[in-house]
């Protein structure tokens, strides 16, 4: 079989940059494990945990028993809403990738015990983002449903936004792509409408209740006495609205429900029928551990992608681009996992023409392939400057921000290091939609460094100064952008933007690549088509 060149490492693990680089490592490692068990927490107490759960799974329980034994789960937004005020952990919400009866399904489940799964506001953040991945990838979703909806104290913040959920499904059903919900419990206002817009559900007997007022509003409003069971219980629901279209005698037997009901969807007759697309993954031929002493975890040190990617694609192999042409940016083709991919990466932080150039036409490559592309980054921006401008550095970053905006194969991108400014958006930031982007947990993301913020922000306060005949109160001024520097050095770090849904999680560099070979296999189940504009000529 014809196979990409392999390519030998330069580094000496042996060496004593490599050990002291990969020693730098371990606090950090054990800080992000930390910061991972907390976000996983699905309690503020144990006491709450154990009075809530009498009786019932964990939502993470029934995620695992949903599953196929063995098979791997691609967890997303785990840090939504991480340490931000009014947030709770993973925003009250579980979500991922998992493989349900041999299909490939996207999973949600809220966490009744925080705050009985109401929604906050990045609860609702999270929960749009999971469905469009689960509807741009084309994958069943698989709701497993416990929430009492609006979290009243913030419905100014919740309500606008939280009914795009609703929209989302109504979309999914009108474009044939499966929705199931599975009720657990109490399950009220928007709680309700998640399966009433499913297009299939399940209820737990003597468990689920579905209404869009409880009792007590019931009351309020009408003054009418009514017990939850009858007001909207499962089996309610089940003889007399015909909302729920199965009812199972406990949690053990909904989950076998909604595991049968996955073979009825055309996702199932889809992937279950498809012959392999993807090759033999083979190791690389480096360890992924290596990374750690190859990648120093402050952003501003240089990181040789040549080397990250030797760790990351299959048996260390690249089919390499314009190789002598704009060697600040890495083109080429590899297989990740079995998967071939078209590959972007920063090999030095800062973009110029031919590095710009030579993108934008392997782009259109890629789209004549139709060959997805992952993106890594680590860059600070364009170079700027007289020689640049001349060159028309404007005008050829136009044409790969353009040709990252409208290319149509699937993009994934992965933020190593620093992710700068306009270098960000020419890398498929989160403004241009990938289909899955993913952070490192040293790697910054801003409009600029957060010491060059600090600058400009000096320049334009003695320019103020100057012009107002003022003279510059040093120690004030010093003050001042120091403070400023520090928010930005905060807002950059990678839990930061995670927490705001800026990327859809934070993973151990060691685990790229396999995180890389799950999002390809998903972006893969369809047939992927290139923008028709670029079959003609690429060259630029």
């Amino acid at each position: 079989m014809a196979t990409f060149p392999q390519y030998p490492t330069h580094i000496n693990d042996k060496s004593p940059k490599f050990q002291e680089t990969a020693s730098k490592w371990t606090g950090i490692l054990a800080d992000f494990a930390g910061a991972s068990l907390e976000a996983a927490s699905e309690s503020k107490s144990l006491g709450a945990l154990e009075k809530h759960t009498a009786g019932q799974l964990l939502a993470r329980d029934r995620i695992a028993l949903l599953r196929d034994p063995g098979t791997p789960f691609l967890e997303l937004c785990v840090f939504a809403g991480h340490r931000l005020k009014d947030s709770s952990p993973s925003a009250s919400v579980v979500a991922g990738i998992g493989v349900v009866s041999g299909v490939i399904c996207v999973l949600f489940a809220h966490i009744p015990s925080l705050q009985g799964g109401a929604w906050n506001e990045y609860t609702v953040l999270k929960q749009n983002r999971i469905t469009a991945i689960a509807s741009e990838n084309n994958l069943p979703l698989i709701s497993l449903v416990q929430s009492a909806g609006v979290f009243l104290p913030q419905q100014f913040r919740v309500f606008h936004k939280g009914g795009q959920i609703f929209r989302d499904l109504a979309l999914r059903s009108k474009n044939g792509q499966s929705s199931c919900a599975v009720v657990f419990g109490s399950s009220t206002a928007g709680g309700a409408y998640h399966p009433a817009l499913s297009d299939y559900t399940i209820f737990v007997q003597d468990q689920a209740q579905v209404f869009l007022g409880g009792p007590p509003l019931v009351k309020m409003a009408t003054g009418e006495v009514i017990g939850a069971e009858e007001l909207g219980g499962a089996d309610m629901h089940s003889t007399v609205t015909g909302l729920s279209d199965q009812l199972a005698v406990d949690e053990f037997d909904a989950i076998r429900k909604v595991r049968e009901w996955v073979f009825t969807t055309s996702a199932a007759q889809t992937q279950l029928s498809r012959t392999k697309f993807a090759r033999e993954a083979v190791s690389p031929k480096f360890t992924i551990e290596s990374l750690l002493g190859i990648i120093d975890p402050d952003p501003r040190q240089p990181l040789d992608m040549m080397e990250v990617l030797l760790r990351i694609v299959d048996d260390s192999r690249i089919e390499i681009f314009k190789p002598a042409y704009g060697k600040g940016m890495i083109t080429g083709w590899a297989y990740i996992h079995g998967h071939l991919t078209g590959i972007i990466g920063n090999q030095t932080p800062i973009i110029l023409p031919n590095e710009a150039d030579k993108a934008t036409q392997f782009i259109r490559l890629c789209n004549q392939g139709r060959n997805p592309i992952v993106f890594l980054h680590n860059v600070t921006g364009f170079m700027v400057g007289l020689k640049s401008e001349r060159a028309g550095l404007i005008k050829k970053g136009a044409q790969l921000v353009s040709a990252v905006s409208t290319s149509a194969v699937p993009h994934i991108s992965i933020i190593c290091g620093a992710s700068y400014g306009a270098g960000n958006y020419a890398m498929c930031g989160r403004a241009y939609a990938p289909r899955f982007l993913f952070s490192w947990p040293t790697s910054k993301c801003s409009v600029m460094g957060p010491e060059q913020l600090g600058g400009v922000m000096e320049t334009i306060e003695r320019g103020a100064a100057a012009r107002a005949g003022r003279t510059v109160d040093e120690s004030e001024l010093g003050a001042k952008v120091g403070r400023f520097s520090e928010q930005v050095r905060k807002d950059s770090e990678s839990l930061q933007t995670s927490a705001h849904l800026l990327d859809d999680g934070v993973i151990d560099p060691r685990d790229t690549r396999d995180v890389l070979g799950m999002c390809l296999e998903v972006v893969k189940l369809d047939t992927i088509e290139g923008n028709a504009g670029f079959r003609g000529l690429a060259r630029i």
